[in-house]
């Protein structure tokens, strides 16, 4: 059986464990939160490293992209680096390919027309591939990462905006400590609505569920939510919202949907190689033999 552990930034209330067979082969999948304790986050990449098949990093990213060029954030590298024997992703892999794949297919499929939709997607470094698809399918995009990332109440209204301006903060803001700019432990469970015109003004809303949670409005009457895994308390929340739909991006296996490191750690452990060695086709091609299709829910 191999197994994939998400260690996760967040909080401990949403652990969980599945077995389940995936293309044949038996897995047992882990969602360990850590309540924003970076020192019990560290020991556990230590402890399982050599001891499961794929460790995620859950609640964090280890990289941000813009444009062509990624970005680390120098204290999680630090904290995942007791990891050397066992692969550690945190879900870029799949951002690139599956999310991106993902737009192009709901355009394609006439699941939503991004040409009509008014976008808000709220952070583009975190989703560089949706923020790129989004480009190529002519969505009128509205980019949150000044305003959702650092607090500044200014909407970014074009890609190229989000280049220049990520290179000139990318490069400092990755030496900082992460809880600064994305919200870990309990503040993942709390609300804290902030820029509510910004989210009025969007009919289809985009991007990592845990900012959209925290910062969307109590009224998000008639809109899309396109995003990562989801679970029934957040479904229950957003029927009280008035959202139409949310429609989620990993797929759906054993009646469950995985956040994207879980997703990646799937994909690298069924492939037996290491992150640096996976190419895009790879990503590709075991999607379409999972019989990945986004998840659509009707609210």
């Amino acid at each position: 059986m191999k197994r994939v552990v998400s260690v996760s930034l967040g909080s401990s209330k949403r652990n969980k464990t599945h077995e389940l067979d995936i293309l044949g082969q038996s897995f047992r999948i882990e969602r360990i939160g850590t309540d924003g304790d970076l020192n019990a986050f560290a020991k556990m990449f230590a402890d399982l490293d050599g001891k499961v098949d794929a460790l995620g990093v859950g609640g964090a990213d280890i990289y941000v992209v813009v444009g062509e060029k990624r970005y680390a954030f120098r204290q999680i590298q630090r904290l995942i680096s007791g990891a050397k024997i066992t692969p550690v992703v945190d879900g870029s892999g799949l951002k690139h390919t599956l999310e991106r794949e993902t737009v192009h297919r709901l355009q394609r499929e006439g699941t939503v027309d991004f040409k009509q939709e008014r976008v808000l997607l709220v952070s583009a470094v975190d989703r560089f591939g949706m923020a790129q698809a989004l480009i190529d399918v002519g969505a009128k995009t509205t980019y949150g990462d000044l305003l959702f990332g650092l607090g500044l109440p200014i909407p970014v209204r074009s890609y190229g905006a989000v280049k220049l301006l990520g290179s000139l903060i990318l490069p400092i803001i990755t030496r900082l400590p992460l809880k600064w700019f994305y919200p870990t432990g309990e503040k993942q469970e709390t609300r804290a609505p902030k820029f509510p015109k910004v989210f009025a003004d969007a009919t289809l809303i985009c991007g990592d569920w845990h900012y959209i949670r925290r910062y969307a409005p109590d009224d998000l009457t008639g809109k899309t939510i396109l995003t990562q895994t989801v679970r029934k308390a957040d479904l229950d929340w957003l029927k009280t919202t008035g959202a139409r739909r949310v429609i989620t991006t990993t797929p759906v296996m054993g009646g469950e949907t995985f956040a994207t490191n879980v997703m990646e750690g799937v994909v690298v452990a069924l492939l037996e190689k290491r992150p640096e060695q996976m190419t895009e086709q790879d990503y590709l091609d075991t999607l379409a033999r999972l019989d990945w299709t986004p998840n659509v829910i009707d609210l």
